[in-house]
């Protein structure tokens, strides 16, 4: 039986490390911005898609830099605060390990 130990550990986009390459599962709408959701969806942040931190404003942080597709776009952190996103790799193993236990009749 294959290991679950790959689960996915999701978090916020605002929350990134520089360099590391994510896949998006969800964008909220924000508590101060509900129109944000929709204008996030509209620029290439929808779940599934590959995106990558690439750098952040100093000192503070805000603006950041973040590839999605071939697009670049800054973002504040406010607005990628309602990006939710795992990273790259786990989410690949959490795919194989689910499509390994769906073969196996688990």
């Amino acid at each position: 039986m294959p290991s679950l130990s790959h689960r996915p550990t999701e978090t916020s986009l605002d929350q990134a490390s520089i360099g590391e390459k994510l896949l998006v599962t969800r964008v909220r709408p924000s508590p101060i911005a509900s129109e944000w959701e929709r204008w996030l969806g509209e620029i290439g942040f929808f779940p599934g898609e590959r995106v990558e931190l690439m750098a952040k404003a100093i000192p503070g942080g805000d603006p950041l830099v973040i590839r999605v597709g071939q697009s670049t776009f800054a973002l504040r952190r406010a607005e990628a605060a309602c990006i939710d996103v795992v990273p790259h790799e786990t989410a690949a193993a959490a795919h194989a390990d689910m499509l390994a236990m769906e073969g196996s009749g688990a």
